[in-house]
């Protein structure tokens, strides 16, 4: 059994063509387990004051990211001059990571990422501020999640402490950024590469983790054993 935990955020620019390419690998190898898991690059107003010197520097500086993160993208999605004319300062982590994190507790690992890819969708192509409680209240309304228990769910502290469970999960696999994903427990691909390399590490992984067992046939090899023979069992000396 393959889990991969998929560790990504919501305003993330690399994590938005990551995330397409995850569904196709999951289409691809359907038995392979998913698990969603929260990072925030900018939990706060602070962080990108600190990290870049102003909230209006940190939108110019990232919006140049968004330029390489589109030639990353299959689709080429990334709507990078409606975002230059919005009107509003670039969005947080937090509460965008919150909205996927409750659309999971009512929806499952399926609904998680159904909203983490509206979410993605309507800051990288719609201009939309996802830190905005309306803008995603709207997102999550427009989807097939339960908006009544969704919005329980959103403003339950026990949902904030399962992001905060990420965070330290994050910590503890020595995480300093995003798209990352972690297969097994311990074996880390990092960063928004081609689905070909995605499919090739993960079947690589396969091979290392499925089970070995060399059998060494001989003459008396049904000798002092009991086996299954239509239904029954049949025990020899």
């Amino acid at each position: 059994m393959i889990t991969i935990e998929f560790f990504h955020d919501v305003i993330c620019s690399f994590c938005f063509p990551m995330s397409y390419r995850m569904r196709q690998v999951q289409k691809e190898m359907p038995e392979i387990k998913i698990i969603h898991r929260s990072f925030a690059l900018a939990r706060n107003e602070e962080d990108h004051e600190r990290m870049f010197g102003s909230r209006e520097n940190a939108k110019s500086e990232i919006l140049s990211h968004w330029v390489h993160a589109n030639q990353n993208d299959d689709l080429h999605r990334f709507n990078i001059e409606g975002m230059q004319e919005a009107d509003f300062l670039f969005p947080t982590s937090m509460n965008g990571l919150l909205a996927a994190k409750a659309a999971g507790v009512v929806g499952g690992e399926t609904g998680y990422w159904a909203i983490f890819d509206a979410l993605q969708t309507g800051l990288f192509v719609n201009s939309q501020n996802i830190d905005d409680i309306t803008v995603i209240e709207s997102i999550v309304k427009d989807s097939s999640i339960d908006f009544e228990k969704w919005q329980q769910a959103f403003t339950d502290p026990t949902t904030l402490a399962l992001v905060e469970d990420d965070f330290r999960l994050a910590n503890a696999y020595q995480l300093t950024g995003v798209p990352a994903l972690i297969v097994n427990g311990k074996y880390l691909i990092s960063g928004a590469q081609p689905i070909e390399q995605i499919i090739q590490a993960i079947q690589s992984i396969k091979e290392k983790e499925a089970p070995i067992i060399e059998v060494i046939e001989n003459n008396d090899s049904r000798n002092g054993s009991c086996n299954m023979e239509d239904g029954k069992w049949v025990c020899e000396d």
